[in-house]
């Protein structure tokens, strides 16, 4: 399709001929000569309006518990860096590949562990997918649907807030939409290399959000398959080609964690033998549709439509074991690969579970299967209901809001630009267009319908599809409209008018918080249904105000269309309404729910992870700590990430060993005793009591002192269920 410029047309139409100089490289601000001279101004209007949405709070962003912590470890280790480890001994990774916080990390470096340095990252790749995103719809339906699909992504809400606060669907939105890119330059020239780099691109994707990225993968090679202009053979051959790329690139951070002997590496959380690959085909991947699909991975806890959340529930390990041999050298085993007798406390690894533990939540987790494969313990976050519906999509009111408004525009775009170019050359470029982008939708959609989300943020890959659709029918829709006769002429009036029905509907649920909106949208649709509809017939004598009368209709339709989700996303402004680093909302919560957690509440975000703010007790204890730890190589241990994380994030202080759980210990007892007796550990933190205490808690409590707080200036604020502190001396570790 060719983008209209001020240039003569290929039909030789008679026009202005655009006399414009060559543009100057540091001229950035000027429209290239094959687009029109509003495009380039237009489209940085665009960027300066997601670069204000993404970055207007970001030095409240706040951190993410659990993968803050990480990017912490990450930020002070190269080994934790690259194995992506909650702790900076790199003991044991995420319970995902966590290539989304390489860039965190990278900034943390940088300019220091701050919330907006955490965040930074994501708003430049906000406003880059921005700018991307108009690249790719412009060379699709030209400049005018490139712009407009740009804002549209900008003002979707769960991107609004999805690219303001340091999480991972930030990242895997970019490299969809820059696999988009690539891909359209291979399938318009049948050029291989670009599709490598569409390829590239979606391996990248598959490192931060794992299989989640694969979901594009049916749309891009429909697309090539079914428009690239050369024979069946080639097109086969350039997908062979891609694929290799693809797999070679997703699979990279499996195969290091794979072929690196456990000794060497750390233990993989998510699984239950130390493995990569069940940890992300199957606790994050296969297992969420259908449990047990892939053996070796931790249970997710949830019902056979999916997982409770995109985090899980902490694996459960094997009973603990001794071996005979020196008192007290009751060393795990680890996994498949035999006993962990003579390695130091950075290389043991646990059998099962996570540092922080069997009773440990991660973020949004829904709860922790107990040790032995037991009954599933009861929800530390339960999702709505709603989460497990297959409807939820279009039912859900966390989720619908935050994606969903544009639904009816987009699924009329997909189904009217695929009948008007049923018959155009299997090569036609506006069919693969339509075809690659709904295909993109059909898939994420039925993927996210079929499992369980409790993280809004998930339903942001289905913005550019969204986006894209409904910004070409919108133009196409204008195109045909100003030459259409008869019937045809109501056809724009008549998806506008669905489109805003739609809209009153979502919005009706929160006349509260913009009573005005519903009016405004029913005044510019009827305005624009009837000035459309009734467009007057362009005479000679009356042809230029009629032409500025249909734009005016045009101009309220799009007001009508695109004034709920402008609102919901313009709120993120509003701190109260701007989601959390824990989860991406935009707009008011949903009923019932705090308005200031943006559809959270305190208690979804307790324990996981680890908090990462500090108490007024644990201020001075920190202090108390660092005055006395000169020397040793831990600041201090303790048995959960949940109660590891302030300390974790404290700057100044020596790594804070985790230890594990009762049947999940990271270094085994005797090996924690020779570091308090060389010195290398002085301070513990014990929380649990009973079975919830591990052997390495139980011998600190028997054989440690008890610091008073009175000792540091606390008061003992916590309660009965805050961690301990307990100060060691070499002389301890011969105690029993």
């Amino acid at each position: 399709m060719t983008s209209p410029t001020s240039t003569s047309s290929a039909a030789g139409t008679a026009g202005p001929v655009d006399v414009r100089p060559p543009r100057r490289r540091r001229e950035f601000w000027r429209s290239p000569t094959d687009q029109p001279r509003w495009a380039r101004p237009s489209l940085l209007a665009v960027a300066a309006l997601a670069a204000l949405l993404y970055a207007g709070n970001i030095t409240s962003s706040g951190f993410a518990p659990y993968y803050s912590v990480a990017a912490r470890s990450m930020s002070q280790s190269w080994k934790a860096f690259l194995f992506t480890t909650v702790d900076p001994e790199a003991t044991v990774t995420l319970d995902k590949i966590g290539g989304f916080l390489w860039p965190q990390a990278l900034s943390a470096r940088v300019f220091g562990f701050h919330d907006w340095a955490l965040t930074l990252p994501q708003c430049l790749m906000g406003v880059v997918a921005v700018l991307v995103m108009y690249r790719v719809v412009r060379r699709w339906q030209g400049p005018a649907a490139g712009l407009l699909a740009a804002g549209l992504l900008t003002v979707t809400p769960v991107a609004a807030s999805m690219f303001g606060h340091a999480m991972m669907d930030g990242s895997l939105t970019l490299c969809l939409v820059l696999a988009a890119d690539q891909y359209q330059k291979a399938v318009d020239g049948a050029r291989l290399r670009p599709l490598l780099l569409s390829a590239l691109w979606v391996g990248l994707g598959f490192q931060t959000k794992m299989m989640e990225a694969w979901l594009v993968v049916p749309a891009l090679c429909a697309g090539h398959l079914v428009a690239a202009p050369v024979r069946l053979r080639r097109r086969l051959g350039h997908l062979t080609a891609a694929g290799t790329v693809l797999f070679a690139v997703s699979l990279s951070w499996v195969a290091l964690l794979t072929f690196t002997p456990a000794d060497d590496r750390p233990y993989v959380e998510g699984s239950t033998g130390n493995s990569a690959f069940a940890m992300v085909f199957g606790y994050n991947g296969f297992n969420r549709l259908h449990a047990g699909l892939v053996d070796g991975a931790s249970p997710v806890s949830g019902s056979g439509d999916g997982p409770q959340n995109g985090a899980g529930a902490a694996p459960t390990a094997p009973p603990a074991s001794s071996r005979p041999g020196q008192p007290g050298d009751d060393r795990r085993k680890g996994g498949a690969d035999g006993e962990d007798a003579g390695r130091t406390p950075s290389t043991t690894r646990p059998s099962g579970a996570s540092p922080g533990g069997a009773d440990r939540p991660g973020p949004g987790r829904a709860g922790d299967a107990p040790p032995g494969g037991g009954a599933r313990q009861a929800s530390a976050v339960e999702p709505e209901s709603g989460a497990l519906s297959r409807l939820k999509l279009l039912r859900n009111e966390r989720f619908t809001p935050q994606i969903g408004w544009l639904y009816p525009l987009a699924l009329l775009s997909l189904v009217l630009g695929l009948v008007r170019h049923r018959g155009a050359p299997r090569t036609d470029r506006a069919r693969a267009g339509y075809l690659m982008w709904g295909v993109w939708l059909a898939t994420t959609a039925g993927v996210l319908s079929a499992i369980t989300i409790t993280h809004t943020a998930y339903v942001a890959s289905l913005a550019p599809p969204l986006a894209a659709l409904s910004a070409a029918g919108t133009v196409a829709l204008w195109r045909a409209h100003r030459s259409a006769t008869g019937r045809r002429v109501w056809v724009l009036p008549a998806v506008i008018a669905v489109q805003v029905g739609w809209t009153v509907h979502l919005a009706a649920d929160y006349t509260g918080f913009a009573p005005w909106l519903i009016p405004v949208v029913a005044a510019a649709a009827l305005v624009a249904v009837l000035v459309l509809g009734l467009r007057p017939t362009p005479a000679p004598r009356r042809r230029l105000g009629a032409r500025h009368i249909t734009v005016a209709g045009l101009l309220a339709g799009c007001v009508a269309m695109f004034a709920a989700p402008t609102t919901w996303s313009l709120s993120v402004l509003d701190e109260r309404h701007g989601g959390s680093a824990f989860d991406a909302s935009a707009g008011p919560p949903p009923a019932g729910l705090p308005e200031s957690q943006g559809g959270f509440t305190n208690g979804d975000v307790v324990g996981a992870g680890g908090d990462t703010s500090m108490t007024a007790d644990q201020r001075k204890s920190l202090a108390y700590v660092k005055k006395h730890t000169s020397g040793a190589k831990y600041s201090l241990s303790a048995q959960t990430l949940a109660d590891a994380g302030p300390y974790v994030h404290a700057k100044g202080l020596s790594p804070v060993l985790l230890t594990g759980g009762p049947d999940a210990e990271s270094v085994s007892l005797a090996e924690y005793r020779d570091l308090v007796a060389t010195g290398d550990l002085r301070f513990a933190l014990v929380t649990g009591q009973g079975t919830k205490a591990s052997r390495i808690s139980a011998w600190v409590a028997s054989a440690c002192a008890a610091v008073d707080p009175a000792d540091y200036g606390g008061r003992g604020e916590g309660g009965d269920g805050s961690p301990v502190l307990y100060r060691c001396a070499a002389s301890d570790a011969a105690r029993p």
